[in-house]
């Protein structure tokens, strides 16, 4: 996808987003606003990893 047509899908889907997720974005757009890609993917990569770990994460920490 060209960089138009991503704006503009992203768009379509933000418009149908409630306001809470919008600002949720929002920070988030704000959080990787300038940092370099690499950083961005390791960020992303830990998030995953927690998110689809949470339970054995929590029995751990029992």
């Amino acid at each position: 996808m060209s960089r138009e047509e991503v704006k503009t899908a992203i768009t379509e889907i933000l418009d149908r987003t409630s306001e809470e997720v919008l600002q949720e974005v929002f920070e988030y757009l704000k959080s990787v606003d300038g940092k370099p890609a690499q950083s961005i993917s390791l960020s992303h990569n830990l998030r995953t990893i927690l998110t689809e770990d949470k339970e054995l994460l929590e029995r751990l920490a029992q």
